[in-house]
């Protein structure tokens, strides 16, 4: 695999990836994430999905139970013909982040990847602790380990033609649980081993990022192949953000298309808009870590979809980019961290 990039399709060359999303959703159940509405909106939760409702539901993403469910034939439906508007418009590849817990579909992936003609990677690890049933709950490092070495270079489980090309996303919460420790180390040493790919999923809190850093280097993780998502609600701050920049790692901002404040999930943070994302990334670009800036969308519930009055995965292509160019990013920028920055990340090195 060594100088190549693992699609659910077979190995393909680096340079064919083309504009990359890296990190999303085609194939996913987010029950974990589930918030109970207020009482008086109770009523809500079970609402249909209609122009009425839409409002609500953007304000209550994860209150709402057909939300934050992917896995429903008529949003499979709508998932195929957004990832073909995808390729339509320019796009290549689209990584996957479904791990266990999440209800990942590889051979979904595959007959996407092979109807639109679009590279889809997968990825192999574990979700979030409270994602987890008790037999998962208990494996150690090292069968974590043997676990994602094995679909990384043999296969997936009842696929074992399908292989995963990254590691993650690797969900962590704030404080980390045992569970998590242990999937980060064995992320670190899978990754020294086999020179894959990594995406962090890190808790909401500004320190999450350098932790979950130190627990994979220590286990022998190169950082020059690690990403560490979400840092939109993550780092507020340009000098902690400068700062975590400096440790070498890929720095991702993947919730473009969300413009709602209100974050459900932790309602201490204030959701930054698209602006604002640009102008941090700017801010990165301006302190010289253009080489280490990934973005993406991050779609994980349903009324991100076109289909269902959302942004769709084409909203960095039609909207973003020219929002970049018109805030004074260059368009090598844009490629860089469109195409060349992916593509590098993506490419194992052993």
């Amino acid at each position: 695999m060594k100088d190549k990039v693992q699609t659910v399709c077979g190995l393909v060359e680096p340079s064919s990836l083309g504009k990359t999303l890296t990190h999303e959703h085609l194939f996913m159940e987010f029950d974990v994430a589930f918030t109970p509405a207020k009482p008086e909106e109770k009523y809500m939760e079970d609402c249909k999905f209609t122009m009425e409702n839409l409002g609500w539901i953007r304000q209550n993403p994860y209150s709402h139970k057909f939300n934050i469910n992917l896995t429903q034939p008529e949003v499979q439906i709508a998932v195929m013909k957004e990832v073909s508007e995808f390729k339509k418009h320019g796009g290549g590849t689209i990584v996957e982040n479904s791990t266990f817990g999440l209800n990942r579909n590889v051979s979904f992936m595959r007959k996407l990847s092979q109807q639109h003609g679009v590279n889809i990677i997968a990825g192999a690890g574990y979700y979030v602790m409270a994602a987890q049933n008790k037999e998962t709950l208990g494996i150690s490092v090292e069968d974590m380990v043997n676990s994602m070495t094995m679909e990384l270079t043999f296969g997936c489980g009842d696929t074992p033609d399908i292989k995963c090309g990254i590691i993650g996303e690797i969900g962590c919460s704030w404080p980390l649980y045992d569970f998590e420790r242990r999937t980060i180390q064995a992320a670190g040493e899978t990754q020294a081993f086999v020179g894959c790919p990594v995406m962090f999923h890190p808790g909401r809190y500004h320190g999450a990022p350098e932790e979950i850093f130190r627990i994979y280097t220590e286990a022998g993780g190169d950082p020059q192949k690690m990403v560490m998502g979400h840092l939109d609600r993550t780092i507020h701050t340009l000098d902690l953000l400068v700062e975590y920049a400096s440790l070498g790692t890929y720095c991702e901002y993947d919730l473009f298309g969300i413009e709602t404040s209100h974050y459900q999930l932790n309602t201490s943070v204030d959701m930054p808009s698209d602006a604002q994302r640009i102008s941090r990334i700017k801010h990165l670009v301006d302190n010289g870590f253009e080489d280490k800036i990934l973005i993406s969308h991050d779609i994980h519930t349903m009324h991100r979809l076109e289909a269902y009055g959302g942004h769709g995965y084409t909203h960095i292509l039609k909207n973003i980019v020219p929002k970049m160019l018109d805030r004074g990013l260059s368009q090598d920028i844009v490629n860089k961290i469109l195409i060349a920055n992916p593509s590098t990340w993506l490419t194992f090195s052993k």
